[in-house]
């Protein structure tokens, strides 16, 4: 095996990116402290053709160096949309036809790895706050809260962690023409 060149890589332009077909799933992110985390958050965003992200309350917003040192360019590629609260965000996605999923351990959360939706459904994740996550009154807000299995002591997963999961799952299960979420 040989590790591939850029040029193997084949990769978008930034202009072929804006221009392809996206896959109906927004990124949420919920009074993020850290703009490195808001950052990766892009270029997972960008490395899985999502429709874009919606930032709310006190999470940073490009232009911003930490965002754009994680990011790698991703900030430029990725549609992003700013909201002061994510019940806003929430009320103009529902307005859209998406349905709203927090990432957050709530009592009857649905795992992970059990979810199914129709491959068709437009789907909005939200991801909170590294120390607090998501706050109740959106959790309220949502449709259903998805909780990633977790086997060791910690019960707790970076927030570019979490998103790069959660993510993967969505994108892998619809990659195979499955039911999905």
């Amino acid at each position: 095996m040989q590790k591939l060149s850029m040029q193997e890589l084949n990769r978008m332009t930034t202009e072929e990116f804006k221009r392809s077909e996206k896959t109906p799933v927004i990124a949420v992110l919920e009074n993020v402290r850290s703009a490195y985390n808001v950052g990766s958050v892009f270029r997972t965003s960008d490395a899985f053709l999502l429709e874009g992200i919606y930032l709310t309350g006190y999470t940073a917003q490009p232009p911003h160096k930490e965002i754009k040192k994680t990011a790698l360019g991703a900030e430029e590629s990725v549609d992003w949309k700013y909201f002061p609260n994510a019940q806003e965000a929430i009320v103009y996605l529902k307005s859209i036809g998406y349905k709203v999923y927090a990432v957050e351990q709530v009592k009857d959360s649905l795992s992970l790895e059990k979810i199914q939706f129709d491959i068709n459904d437009k789907i909005a994740v939200i991801f909170g706050n590294e120390v607090t996550g998501v706050e109740q009154d959106t959790i309220i807000a949502c449709d259903g809260c998805i909780e990633i299995p977790q086997l060791g002591m910690k019960h707790s997963l970076n927030i570019a962690t979490a998103a790069g999961v959660v993510l993967w799952e969505i994108i892998r299960t619809r990659m195979k023409g499955n039911l999905i979420i």
